[in-house]
């Protein structure tokens, strides 16, 4: 491995790190949280192997990442903290765990290392370290909250098991009442069906093949869910009811993510909030009869802000969100 720069005293910086299913962000951070100078990306998803999270291919890739970040530093600067937010952390994070803290050491000379699910960094940039809970909606669902003394998880069970209320879930509803129109069947939607019919083809009994086979299926799925925002926006009223159940279960997320008092802050993230008013209007209904007590907060950012936000706070020794075997790790070295 190359040797870590910044060996000298010089400006410290941290860096943040976001891996999901569109691939690699990597930020560098200063005290304040802030990102500079711009972020580097890649597109090519980190891959997963027998021990999860490929430990090994997150670092071929954030390597050079981070090398031209701290090239485009002041001369001198040295890394001090590192946050790794990755989704499927807390299920696929054994091989991160047991690699990353060691390797970050040799490569960079960073001795804190903070490895995190993407849900919390998700709610450190949007709350930063304040009790409160976080739902990201996007693809999925997840909603994540704590009281600073341990985490409160609702949901993120995967399209098949979960994720209600999230933009597969709205899409399969959609397809689903289009199939009911297909056939007749009571429950479906013309207007749903016509969208089907633009987006997948003609006729509808073609869609299971075309759907089943697809390993990105709940990126598929989730695609219909901005149809069913038209067809809602247009008035039609099985699609107007989908977005209200999908507003019910985001809200039971939220109600059962939130720490114990139920006074605290919500934030909303994700794409799935582009559905606008058709989803937003129902949703706030229901947080308001679910979480009477909670204030209702934009996000201050997404989760590339909170991945150097975790890094800075931790550097600063001002870190206060909650360690967790499996969804906040922290390392720190002598």
């Amino acid at each position: 491995m190359t040797a870590a720069p910044g060996a000298g005293t010089g400006a410290s910086a941290v860096l943040g790190v976001d891996s999901g299913g569109s691939g690699l962000r990597v930020a560098l951070g200063v005290a304040d949280g802030s990102r500079r100078p711009a972020p580097r990306s890649s597109e090519e998803p980190v891959r997963t192997g027998p021990r999860g999270i490929d430990a090994a291919h997150l670092l071929q890739q954030l390597e050079p990442m981070a090398r031209e970040l701290l090239a485009e530093a002041p001369d001198g600067t040295r890394l001090t903290a590192v946050a790794v937010g990755a989704a499927g952390m807390a299920s696929l994070g054994e091989d991160l765990r047991d690699r990353l803290p060691s390797a970050l050491a040799e490569l960079f000379g960073v001795r804190r290392v903070a490895l995190a699910a993407d849900a919390v960094t998700a709610y450190a940039g949007a709350l930063g370290q304040r009790p409160g809970v976080v739902v990201a909606a996007g693809t999925g669902l997840i909603a994540t909250g704590t009281d600073l003394t341990a985490w409160r998880r609702a949901d993120g069970w995967g399209h098949l098991l979960g994720d209600c209320g999230g933009g597969a879930w709205i899409g399969r509803a959609g397809l689903e009442a289009a199939l009911r129109s297909f056939d007749g069947r009571r429950g479906g939607s013309a207007a749903l069906r016509a969208c089907a019919e633009a987006r997948f083809g003609a006729p509808l009994s073609g869609l299971p093949g075309l759907l089943y086979p697809r390993p990105d299926r709940p990126a598929v799925l989730a695609s219909f869910a901005p149809d069913v925002g038209r067809c809602a926006a247009d008035g039609d009223p099985v699609a107007v009811g989908v977005l209200r159940a999908a507003a019910g279960h985001i809200a039971d997320a939220a109600a059962a993510a939130c720490p114990a008092s139920g006074e605290c802050e919500v934030a909303l993230t994700g794409g799935l909030l582009k559905l606008g008013d058709v989803l937003l209007a129902p949703l706030e209904a229901e947080l308001t009869e679910r979480l009477p007590h909670a204030r209702r907060v934009p996000a201050a950012g997404d989760p590339l802000d909170g991945a150097v936000r975790i890094a800075a706070d931790l550097a600063d020794g001002r870190f206060k969100l909650p360690h967790d075997p499996h969804l906040l790790h922290v390392t720190t070295r002598a």
